[in-house]
């Protein structure tokens, strides 16, 4: 099965699905090869039909500044199981064999890309099958060098907004971002901590005011209901540390995957697309 779609775009075209729908999206996050290569493919490739619109995949690195204790166990386990650059294309590659549809971002740091050679990495993700990119250590000063090429080759480069994004800053993170806008809803790792959705409401209804991409919002959502709160104002909603943990939480003393661990993740996966997919429905039968 081709790795591109008809148009070029699945990001553009699965948010013009979503808007069309009048439905906030799910952007599930995951890490690549964790806990190790298969039981990571049967992951991805399920959750679509749970619900993702969106599946943004982890690359593993040593040094994961922006994750917290969750996502750092889940880097580790995926690089004690051989996980690399290499690895989490061919995993990407694995799922576009049966899906030519799901957006597919990966997240990960810039020093990985930067040993692997840019130019290189940029056409074999594209090949592979990968969208976008959210690369979370390079700020909008530093990142032409793989903005560029990676705009270049049909990648998006998703950039972040946080708390601390003030008004005079926004324009810098919005100009040449592309595919989507990231708000980071609280400020520090992932996983620690959770804001309240009235301030994440009012953020997002600043940044929409400065821009026509969509926005996800992320960090610190859990639950459904979390999730639904996010969905109705945001284009999408990201949960990762929720998922990691949950293949955390169904792993043996030796790290092997326990029989039923995808079939958890996946029903988790689920029950946050339904509270995404009520969300909206709710808000309307509220203003009747």
């Amino acid at each position: 099965m081709s790795a591109a779609p008809p148009d070029g775009d699945r990001l553009g075209a699965r948010f013009a699905r979503l808007r069309a729908e009048d439905r906030a999206g799910l952007v599930t996050f995951v890490t690549a090869i964790d806990p190790d290569f298969e039981t990571s493919l049967a992951i991805v490739k399920g959750l679509p039909k749970a619900g993702a619109d969106v599946i943004e995949l982890g690359m593993p690195f040593t040094d994961p500044m922006a994750d917290g204790p969750a996502i750092q166990a889940a880097g580790l386990r995926a690089l004690k199981a051989g996980g690399s650059i290499v690895r989490t294309l061919d995993l990407v590659r694995r799922v576009r064999e049966s899906d030519a549809e799901t957006p597919i971002v990966l997240m990960g740091y810039y020093n990985p890309i930067h040993h692997y050679g840019v130019g290189r990495f940029v056409v074999d993700a594209r090949a592979a099958g990968a969208d976008g990119l959210i690369i979370v250590d390079l700020p909008p000063e530093e990142d032409r060098e793989l903005r560029e090429p990676a705009q270049a080759a049909g990648l998006h480069l998703v950039r972040l907004a946080t708390p601390t994004t003030d008004a005079r800053r926004l324009p810098k993170v919005l100009a040449q971002s592309s595919g989507f806008l990231y708000y980071v809803a609280v400020a520090g790792i992932t996983g620690t901590k959770s804001a309240d959705a009235a301030d994440i409401s009012a953020a997002v209804a600043r940044i929409r005011a400065a821009t026509e991409l969509p926005i996800a919002v992320g960090f610190g959502i859990r639950t459904p209901e979390q999730a639904a709160d996010i969905g109705r104002f945001a284009d999408a909603a990201v949960v990762g540390t929720a998922l990691v943990a949950t293949v955390a939480a169904h792993l043996d003393s030796n790290g092997a995957p326990r029989p039923g661990l995808v079939d958890k993740v996946l029903a988790f996966a689920a029950d946050l697309a339904r509270g995404l997919r009520a969300a909206r429905a709710t808000r309307s039968q509220a203003a009747i």
